[in-house]
């Protein structure tokens, strides 16, 4: 009989053991941090089409109506439609860029 080294099967189940509840760990942690993230970044995306409509209304003195406006006169890419966590945004008669109320 060869003495070859290698793995037992015992050895390998104790590592897939391991891996198995540091994944279960890990796992919901992510997706709890994952609404977090996206609420960051539609509080980023908000400031930012603020500035775009700043911009515009420096540039064109009057307020845009929509975003159709930013996105017709380049200030935004023609894929603006809202936030990374789905969440549409308008801009309210007095140029603020605020997040729909009825959208969830």
């Amino acid at each position: 009989m060869n003495n070859e080294k290698g793995f037992t099967l015992l050895e390998m189940m104790v590592v897939m053991l391991i891996i198995s509840v540091i994944l279960i760990i890990t796992i919901p942690n992510i997706t709890k941090h994952n609404s977090n993230i996206n609420t960051k970044g539609c509080e980023a995306y908000v400031k930012m089409v603020q500035a775009q409509v700043q911009a515009y209304q420096m540039e064109k003195k009057k307020l845009p109506t929509s975003l159709k406006d930013l996105i017709d006169e380049g200030y935004l890419k023609e894929d603006s439609k809202g936030c990374p966590n789905g969440k549409t945004i308008i801009i309210d008669s007095e140029g603020n860029v605020v997040v729909e109320a009825g959208n969830t």
